[in-house]
């Protein structure tokens, strides 16, 4: 606000505010606890026994650390709702600072010229089938709100094309006039006065200790512990059926599976590609191996497509 205010019509700008909540230990002002109605909170999702055991060993093992020094071997109702309440307040905190800014802007007069993009890095489980925090790719953990307001966006709108956080990259570079890299991963985001033209077919998920691939109804959880879970989010949305070893749904978890590996190559190729000595054809540069010579970094995109036949998405 401060900068807004000193500086902020002086010249174009570009700002990211970063706040640490809503975040453990879920301590907010207690002015923000004052008129939650608690009848609303929303129950924690269930534990279904068998699904990820090795998951929830992990979690209390993780949280027990000095980092944070809490044992969740036995996370209660009760305790859930306390967090599920103190989170509440901590959202309910970040809207008062987020409309302070909205404020400063519009006292500024430069909220109309300017592009705002609301959003955050992860979820929390908050009790959600018996964890706590995040690190895996149960829905509570990995989906973030996202708006975006700003010049030309048509308000009240909502978008359900999936979208990644990483899209706000390539919106902004829109929004700046700045051409987008041939190699960046980011698509601009869609929507009514938004660059970008469609959501993503795919959201995929990389781990150190698991990975996902969700195709907008059914997604696939692989971890490094041998737990797979592949849910229908259109009919279970908790995540409480788990379909990985139903023989109806083989050729989805093909599918899925297949897509899955061709993300992981093409992000292990990329990852390589500034130690590769040659990349493609080189030897056919004229200039090559002399001293002129430049090696083309990144690489360009590979242009080839899967020849597989994919299974229905239905």
């Amino acid at each position: 606000m401060k900068f807004i205010d000193d500086y902020g019509a002086d010249q174009p700008f570009a700002m990211m505010v970063g706040f640490t909540g809503p975040h453990c230990p879920y301590d907010p002002d207690e002015r923000f606890l004052e008129g939650i109605d608690e009848s609303k909170i929303p129950e924690a999702a269930p534990e279904v026994p068998g699904h990820t055991p090795q998951l929830r060993q992990g979690n209390i093992d993780g949280n027990v650390r000095p980092w944070n020094g809490v044992d969740y071997t036995e996370f209660r109702d009760e305790t859930k709702h306390t967090v599920r309440k103190h989170y509440s307040g901590l959202v309910q905190q970040i809207d008062y600072e987020v409309g302070a800014i909205i404020d400063a802007l519009r006292n500024k007069g430069l909220l109309e010229n300017t592009y705002v993009v609301l959003a955050s890095d992860h979820g929390d489980y908050l009790g959600d089938h018996n964890l706590i925090g995040k690190a895996s790719f149960y829905e509570s953990a990995i989906r973030v709100p996202m708006m975006a307001m700003g010049p030309g966006i048509e308000a009240g709108q909502v978008q359900d094309g999936m979208v990644e956080l990483r899209d706000v990259t390539a919106t902004m570079l829109s929004w700046a006039g700045i051409d987008q890299p041939a190699w960046y991963d980011a698509q601009p985001l869609p929507g009514n006065g938004m660059p970008g033209d469609e959501g993503r077919e795919n959201i995929f998920g990389l781990l150190g200790d698991g990975w996902m691939n969700f195709d907008g109804r059914y997604k696939l959880h692989k971890y490094r512990t041998g737990e797979s879970l592949l849910f229908d989010m259109l009919n279970d949305p908790q995540e409480q059926v788990n379909l990985f070893e139903n023989p109806e749904f083989a050729d989805i978890v093909r599918r899925l599976e297949i897509e899955l590996t061709q993300e992981l190559m093409a992000s292990i190729e990329g990852s390589m590609d500034d130690r590769l000595a040659q990349n493609g054809d080189m030897s056919q540069d004229p200039t090559f191996g002399y001293e002129s010579w430049n090696r083309p970094w990144p690489n360009s995109p590979r242009t080839s497509e899967a020849t597989y036949e994919k299974p229905p998405r239905g």
